[in-house]
């Protein structure tokens, strides 16, 4: 992923809250994390173990807020593509500008979704963040939340190869949820083609993202090898497998490893979000 040197960056769309402690979680005022799972299930809609991790949380209107305290100055320090390739913080600030200047060319009316970066764990309006729910997003206040060190987890539990088009395609994931928020379509069937679909999203971007003008040259087969491998790394019946010793497809929640590579090579290859129907992915 190499940046363009001289494409300005936009670091107010990413937010660094540092290592803000909180507990207990607040509640799913309309609507749960998408996109958590930790060791559990990477990037997906997991209704059952957000409940059983944070409890119900009785309602409320609105959650409780996030605790900011920022660790560091983005403003000060992701300011061009040539800190993007030099800093992992302002390479996700390029990739989240990338992201964000591509859906709002196809999503009218698009709203930008900010990115929380944070460490230890954090309460948000969709309950407690941390390491083990895994990167989310929560429709209640249209935020993706991020603790970096989820990528070393990615690596080493699911045994991804990684690399930083890994980190990018998890991202983009999470935004393929905010487009789905946007258009009425996050909450409109069963979970495993909602997980599809972002994966699908995800792989429109990839395919699209150089003309949003932030990357120097299209990506390489290398690093689309790195997305593919991260999506067949957190398959349900790869993750089950390494985690329980066995297979339980009533329990999918979020694809196979097949289903995932194909839905993310279905966007990228074609580079159309009307070919990510969740009708024809799950």
């Amino acid at each position: 992923m190499d940046f363009r040197d001289d494409v300005n960056l936009d670091p107010s769309q990413v937010e660094d809250v540092g290592g803000s402690g909180g507990g207990g979680g607040g509640g799913f005022p309309g609507g749960v994390i998408v996109g958590g799972g930790g060791v559990v299930g990477l990037i997906a809609l997991i209704v059952v173990l957000v409940l059983n991790n944070l409890g119900d949380g009785g309602g409320g209107s609105g959650g409780r807020p996030v605790q900011r305290q920022p660790s560091s100055n983005l403003s000060e320090q992701c300011r061009t593509g040539k800190d993007a390739d030099q800093s992992e913080k302002c390479r996700v600030v390029g990739v989240v500008n990338s992201i964000q200047d591509y859906w709002k060319q196809e999503v009218s009316g698009y709203r930008n979704a900010r990115t929380v970066l944070y460490s230890g764990s954090l309460r948000t309006p969709c309950g407690t963040a941390s390491a083990a729910v895994g990167p989310f997003y929560c429709p209640s206040d249209q935020r993706v939340y991020l603790d970096l060190s989820f990528f070393g987890q990615l690596h080493q539990q699911f045994g991804a190869k990684g690399g930083p088009f890994a980190q990018a395609y998890v991202i983009a994931h999470e935004y393929g949820h905010h487009v789905q928020d946007l258009l009425g379509d996050l909450r409109s069937g069963s979970s495993v083609p909602v997980e599809l679909q972002a994966d699908c999203y995800a792989g429109v971007w990839a395919h699209n993202a150089v003309k949003t003008g932030f990357y120097e040259k299209p990506f390489t087969t290398h690093e689309i090898a790195e997305a593919l491998d991260a999506a067949a790394a957190v398959g349900d019946d790869r993750i089950q497998q390494r985690t329980q010793g066995r297979i339980d497809p009533e329990s999918f929640t979020h694809g196979t490893s097949k289903q995932r590579v194909d839905a993310f090579q279905r966007g990228y290859e074609n580079g159309r979000a009307g070919d990510c129907n969740q009708s024809d992915l799950g």
